[in-house]
């Protein structure tokens, strides 16, 4: 291949992993800002003891837990690890806005890889990160090295990927959302086995005490805020780069009705979306 050629097929794949860790970190910022109050709930919930001053959150994304966490626990520090440089910038840029730079560390890691340096965290919180490791009981036990005699690991886990749309929706196709995710929750179950595990019995072999696990139900309404509209419309493109090879021409048709944002049947035309999923939390403590 001429060097020319390889280069260009090289920009563009860099082009487009450079648009899709854009397009998942614009995601992560609308979950962070859509669902704040019910991180912040699980957050009080965690049964610490006394305040943590080293904390460190594994696959952190643009910083929904990190923030949640430094508003809590105003003494103390957050290692910051993510195998996305485009998700550390954002978070860091955050921090510098809010005035907290100097509590945050980034890390850029690859947590089935090189295990990141954490100090001797007093709590370790992972959300959404540990179903996609290969080995996530090594990184369990890594964890449970690192933290402190008496120290916290946090795991959250969501029940899927949210819905927004009404079961009856749209008119002309009703269902479509949740064939939509049948698809998608069929191609991520052969890519990340363990989506949707129960961490408890794998916290306890890793030597964890399993302390408290709790599971939230959200449901948002539109009227709540302005970003459900927006978090509708990306996280409904993202579905649809996954499934458009295996929908039906008129379910197709019809998603990309709700997605063509000058149509008269466009997601922001919309008055009846919601916010609806499940978080789950395990509190597990190294002894």
């Amino acid at each position: 291949m001429p060097p020319t050629a390889h280069h260009h097929k090289h920009h563009k794949h860099h082009e487009h992993a450079h648009e899709h860790s854009h397009d998942q970190a614009e995601i992560l910022d609308l979950d962070a800002e859509v669902l704040a109050e019910h991180i912040a709930s699980i957050v009080d919930w965690l049964p610490v003891n006394t305040a943590p001053r080293r904390i460190a959150d594994l696959g952190c994304g643009t910083g929904a837990g990190t923030f949640a966490l430094l508003a809590r626990f105003p003494e103390a520090r957050v290692t910051a690890v993510d195998s996305s440089p485009e998700h550390l910038r954002r978070l860091a840029e955050k921090a510098r806005a809010a005035g907290v730079a100097d509590r945050v560390r980034t890390v850029q890691a690859d947590l089935d890889a090189s295990w990141p340096e954490l100090g001797a965290p007093d709590l370790v919180w992972a959300s959404a990160s540990l179903h996609h490791l290969t080995d996530p009981e090594r990184a369990l036990r890594r964890v449970r090295d690192a933290l402190t005699p008496g120290g916290l690991f946090a795991v959250v886990e969501l029940a899927g990927f949210p819905r927004f749309l009404p079961e009856d929706a749209p008119e002309e196709r009703p269902g479509l959302e949740e064939r939509c995710h049948a698809v998608t929750e069929g191609r991520h179950a052969e890519r990340m086995p363990h989506r949707g595990a129960d961490w408890g019995p794998r916290l306890t072999a890793a030597g964890f005490t399993v302390e408290g696990e709790r599971t939230l139900s959200v449901h948002i309404e539109q009227s709540r805020s302005e970003a459900v509209v927006r978090y509708a419309l990306n996280g409904l493109r993202r579905i649809r780069e996954v499934v458009a090879d295996a929908l039906p021409a008129d379910d197709l048709a019809a998603l990309d009705r709700l997605l063509d944002t000058d149509g008269p049947h466009s997601l922001l035309r919309r008055d009846d979306l919601a916010v609806r999923t499940e978080r789950t939390v395990w509190a597990a403590r190294r002894i």
